[in-house]
């Protein structure tokens, strides 16, 4: 049997969206963004060095992003 409340968790996914929205946009517009494609080119995995240690960045099959080091 399901123990969760419903309402509790309607409650707590609109406080999210609330918090979310309160957020200043100027963060989001700052931020120094570099597409996907002008990153991976025709590839689909990118190293990244970072501090010595090399970092795996993968486009999955999904078309999602997977970071391994």
């Amino acid at each position: 049997m399901n123990s969760h409340n419903h309402d509790a968790f309607h409650h707590r996914s609109n406080r999210n969206a609330v918090e979310a929205a309160t957020q200043p946009e100027h963060t989001l517009l700052s931020l120094r963004t570099v597409s996907s494609a002008a990153l991976f080119g025709s590839e689909h995995e990118i190293g990244i060095d970072h501090r010595g240690s090399l970092y795996r960045l993968k486009i999955t099959r999904q078309g999602k992003l997977i970071l391994n080091k």
